[in-house]
């Protein structure tokens, strides 16, 4: 299995800092980045892409409901149009500012509650789906591996849009294939269990659920965090596991 690393990037804005981009870059493969709706501003996506260039790191959109102050996880009721153009608007921004600065936009990642609510309902989905379809260039779409990846592939393979399906190295799963939620124990692995899970999806493309049951996944990328200076020495035993 060759997996790719990915992580959320760009989410700082004005005055306001968030991550430790500069240190998480050089050891991933795909960086995703904030738009200015949830998070981020022009100079913010500039130099994160500046700085993805210089990492020779692929690029992608990470666009998000506008809501700053809740940072993109608050649900936002719009409209299907509402939610096309919000879209367009955020893709077309990031993909315009890579060009400026000599990069190709490759995929989009929804965020925060934009990919909860896009997992969650098809209706959503489709108008992801979609947007992607409709859009100048081709675009990869970047979503959660779950048992229905099948159907989601269907989906896309109707409006001829190729998939990339995401793993999350720190989070544990719950039986039917999604993320345990956070309010219950054991939501967030701690490193061991971790790197664990990172190399049994290498060897065997199964994941442990919470009650011990084995779950096999597609993965084509892995989603890591570099918060802080911890997360950032996990990534790299990450990268080292998975390449080794």
């Amino acid at each position: 299995m060759s997996l790719r690393l990915n992580c959320d990037l760009g989410e700082s804005f004005g005055s306001w800092k968030m991550g430790l981009d500069e240190a998480v870059m050089p050891h991933i493969d795909q960086a995703n980045i904030a738009c200015g709706f949830h998070a981020g501003d022009p100079l913010v996506m500039q130099k994160t892409l500046e700085l993805a260039k210089q990492n020779k790191v692929t690029v992608g959109a990470h666009p998000g409901y506008p809501d700053l102050v809740g940072f993109g996880r608050r649900s936002i009721k719009a409209s299907s149009a509402e939610l096309k153009a919000m879209l367009t608007y955020q893709i077309s921004a990031m993909d315009g500012m890579a060009k400026s600065v000599g990069l190709t936009l490759e995929y989009v990642k929804p965020h925060g509650a934009m990919y909860n609510d896009m997992m969650a309902d098809k209706s959503v989905r489709e108008i992801v789906m979609q947007t992607i379809a409709d859009y100048h260039q081709p675009l990869i779409l970047m979503l959660q591996s779950t048992p229905e990846a099948e159907q989601h592939q269907q989906e896309a393979d109707a409006i001829d849009i190729k998939l990339w399906f995401e793993i999350f190295a720190d989070r544990c799963y719950d039986d039917d294939g999604k993320l345990l939620a956070r309010s219950r124990e054991g939501a967030v692995h701690n490193k061991e269990k971790m790197l664990e899970q990172v190399k049994q999806l290498k060897e065997t493309s199964t994941v442990t659920t919470v009650s011990g049951s084995r779950l096999k996944l597609r993965a084509d990328t892995l989603c890591v965090h570099g918060d802080n200076m911890d997360g950032i020495n996990a990534i790299q035993q990450i990268r080292e596991l998975i390449r080794s």
